[in-house]
């Protein structure tokens, strides 16, 4: 008899309903969705077994696909009145969202006419699942609390803050560093004094150099265990395993460049931003915050300690002091004095060094010699603004930017001499210049390579070192005497200071069309010259630049405060930021105008442009701008235009920046 198999029976495409939770079975959820008009949470049912929290990575249906997302909360009952859809899933049990940080990335996105999923994105690193898995560490006890003010003895106001922090108090300084001033060992103390009475810290500063300064001062101040670097240069497992510590509290100390704003730091105590001028601070991805505002808005909401410090200062810092949101803290005069290096002005053409070998490295007299004697000593810093070779020529006499007469693209100097056009390539003789009818040209800025080549020439003997553009940073160099050209924020520590350092084509860096060229200039030349040997160890710092330029003299007079208050006050009369509240709508010219004529911006908003943008004539830029008080206004009136052009699919790109760096 022939066996017949019988055919199982089919399976039902349907699966058993899930009952929902007896106890809160609706979650918020923040859903992973960058759509402006769908910035908002959505409720689903939790199924009863889920081991679903608030914080929680969750998978939800939206809109006929599988997202990721976060729970934001768990209610009784939803106020949407059609049926809920179930979770999908709960990816981990694990609440990675923070209270504080879900509220924080609310109020983020809300200022810069964001999403909370482009921030939530910044705030909370991809899940990594072994490392999640791995036993959460063991916190270690508070560290004794540091004798006295330590470094902050130095400054006005600096012990009664460090008195201020040790009491638990929300203290918000604006601090102007002493020229030569160990920073981090400063911060550290700060940070120590914190810790010592149970709370926390979240410090940003701009660059990799700063956090392996800063990594070894805390540590130091603190001892082990007691804190995390949080970069973005670290590996997935690894971040992720050092802000996991951070949020289960096994750790309550954070130092990093950006990416660590948002670290969940518990009880938190005290947030530092470091040179806040520097453009790293600017986040490069929507909706393009910047630390220093996401830091202040962390201390105001949690109640923490504010300390916003650098050499320089900016027109921001200076308004944090004139609105008394923070305080001053910042030495006497006499304290500045006696650390700053002695500071000469010069450059002038008429200037220009009557020795040969000065004249090929394009060097004043003063300035040679300055170098010259300096070497003897130790090493001397020459500051450039540029990498490279020489990108751009100008007419010798009026410094007037050398165009191709062909295109009117600009003229670059090539390897035999001959200048030549660097959009159209021609090679161009007998050019004369439009406004002066000179003949003769001269580098607009030349790069760090070849200052190094021509100092090479001009102090035969001497060892010439390059940081930053092409070459590596360095992070420090020895005492000996050699010759460091580096780039802006490339400058390398050297042992025992500098004995000199050159600030070369100042001019070019006050000649940018922008808004914040002589802060930036200034930010600059302070960082540099804050590396030098104080005037007493016959340190010296020479500027090529006009002496009678308000940031000029600022510079000699190491006064980063009263040129910021001076900026503050010019950007007011002139309806700037940070004295007005600006965002900058760039794209499509239809959508712009679209967007911009949609009558939701506040009625005293002053629409500027649109201009079209240089190099893409199908984009243009517009910059609207309001007073300060309706600066949320502006930011909501943005986002509800957004989100309608993203509900109806308009074509043509938009994008906003509230507050940009860049203005003009």
């Amino acid at each position: 008899m022939a066996l017949v198999r019988r055919r199982p029976p089919a399976r039902s495409r349907t699966a058993a309903k899930p009952e929902p939770a007896e106890r809160l079975p609706v979650a918020r959820v923040a859903v992973d969705m960058s759509l402006p008009h769908l910035d908002r949470p959505f409720d689903y049912l939790v199924p009863a077994d889920a081991d679903c929290v608030p914080g929680c990575r969750v998978r939800v249906r939206f809109a006929g696909s599988l997202v990721d997302g976060f729970v934001l909360d768990r209610v009784d009952r939803s106020e949407h009145e059609g049926r809920l859809a179930f979770l999908d899933r709960v990816v981990s049990g694990e609440p990675v969202l923070a209270p504080q940080v879900a509220t924080l990335a609310r109020a983020v996105a809300d200022r810069y006419a964001g999403t909370m999923a482009d921030v939530l994105r910044l705030a909370v690193p991809p899940r990594h699942a072994k490392v999640e898995a791995e036993p959460p560490g063991v916190a270690a006890p508070a560290p004794q609390p540091p004798d006295g003010p330590g470094p902050w003895a130095e400054y006005t106001a600096g012990a009664a803050y460090v008195r201020e922090l040790a009491a638990g108090r929300p203290a918000r300084a604006v601090w102007n560093a002493l020229p030569g001033a160990d920073w981090p060992a400063a911060i550290a103390h700060a940070v120590a004094t914190v810790r010592s009475v149970g709370n926390g810290a979240v410090v940003v500063v701009p660059d990799h150099r700063d956090v392996a300064r800063l990594d070894a001062a805390v540590r130091a101040a603190c001892g082990p265990d007691q804190h995390v670097v949080l970069t973005a240069e670290l590996g997935p497992a690894q971040r992720y395993r050092r802000w996991l510590a951070v949020r289960r509290g096994a750790v309550q100390v954070v130092v990093g460049t950006r990416a660590a704003m948002f670290a969940p730091v518990h009880d938190l105590g005290l947030v530092v931003c470091w040179d806040d001028g520097d453009d790293l601070h600017a986040e490069q991805r929507a909706p393009y915050p910047h630390v220093r505002e996401v830091l202040c808005l962390r201390a105001h909401r949690e109640g923490a300690a504010a300390l916003i410090g650098g050499f320089a200062s900016t027109a921001e810092g200076a308004r944090l002091l004139a609105t008394g949101w923070a305080h001053a803290v910042a030495g006497d005069r006499s304290a500045v004095r006696a650390a700053m290096p002695a500071v000469r002005v010069a450059g002038d053409d008429a200037d220009l060094a009557r020795d040969p070998a000065a004249r090929s490295a394009r060097l004043p007299q003063s300035a040679w010699r300055a170098a010259k004697e300096a070497l003897a000593h130790g090493p001397v810093l020459v500051q450039t603004p540029r990498r490279g070779y020489v990108p751009v020529l100008a007419c010798r006499s009026c410094r007037h930017t050398a165009h191709c007469p062909h295109c009117q693209g600009p003229l670059a100097a090539t390897g035999d001499g001959q200048p030549a056009c660097r959009l159209c390539g021609r090679p161009v003789a007998n050019w004369r210049c439009p406004s002066c009818s000179a003949t003769g040209l001269r580098a607009v800025v030349v790069g760090a390579a070849r200052t190094a080549e021509e100092l090479g020439k001009a102090f035969p003997g001497v060892r010439v070192r390059v940081s930053g553009g092409d070459a590596d940073v360095l992070a420090e160099v020895p005492a000996a005497g050699q010759l460091v050209v580096a780039t802006p924020g490339a400058e390398p520590v050297a042992a025992g200071g500098y004995a000199a350092a050159l600030l070369l084509d100042g001019w070019a860096l006050l000649g940018r069309a922008d808004l914040r060229a002589a802060e930036e200039a200034l930010r600059r030349w302070l960082t540099a010259a804050a590396l030098v040997r104080t005037g007493s160890a016959g340190g010296r710092v020479v500027v090529l630049a006009d002496s009678s330029l308000p940031v000029v003299q600022a510079l000699v007079r190491w006064d980063p405060a009263g040129f910021a208050e001076r900026e503050l006050a010019d950007r007011a009369e002139l309806r700037f930021p940070p004295a007005v509240r600006a965002a900058a709508v760039t794209g499509d010219a239809t959508a712009v105008d679209e967007l911009l004529g949609a009558d939701r911006l506040p009625e005293v908003s002053d629409v500027l442009g649109p201009v079209p943008l240089p190099g893409d004539p199908q984009e243009v830029r517009a910059l609207v701008r309001v007073p300060r008080r309706d600066g949320a206004a502006l930011a909501a009136g943005l986002h509800a235009g957004l989100a309608v052009r993203s509900a109806v699919k308009a074509p043509g790109k938009v994008r906003v920046q509230v507050d940009p760096l860049e203005v003009l």
